[in-house]
């Protein structure tokens, strides 16, 4: 049972997770999932990754938590902006808060 889908947004112009729900469950079982997917895309990590998709708290932060050991800047798509949020950086480039395309 997949209760959360990771994958990598082909079409995107830079480093993108498309994420969202699967099968019901609750979020104990939905974390386990959606950690487990990112680690199965063995992501090389960069600069900024991108997640676009619906994800509760728990799940969002085990993702952030997840890339944010890879990349310098995990940002989130916010739908009302048309634009990602910079959530985490660890480096100089993007700082939080930053709106990026």
């Amino acid at each position: 049972m997949n209760t959360y889908n990771v994958s990598i947004d082909s079409n995107a112009p830079a480093t993108t997770l498309k994420i969202g729900f699967g099968s019901p469950a609750q979020n104990d079982q939905i974390v386990k999932d959606a950690v487990a997917g990112v680690k199965e895309l063995n992501l090389q990590g960069g600069k900024v990754i991108r997640l676009n998709g619906p994800a509760s708290l728990p799940v969002a932060i085990a993702i952030g938590h997840e890339v944010g050991h890879l990349f310098e800047a995990v940002a989130c798509f916010d739908p009302k902006l048309g634009k990602y949020v910079v959530a985490v950086s660890h480096g100089t480039e993007f700082t939080v808060g930053q709106l990026i395309d």
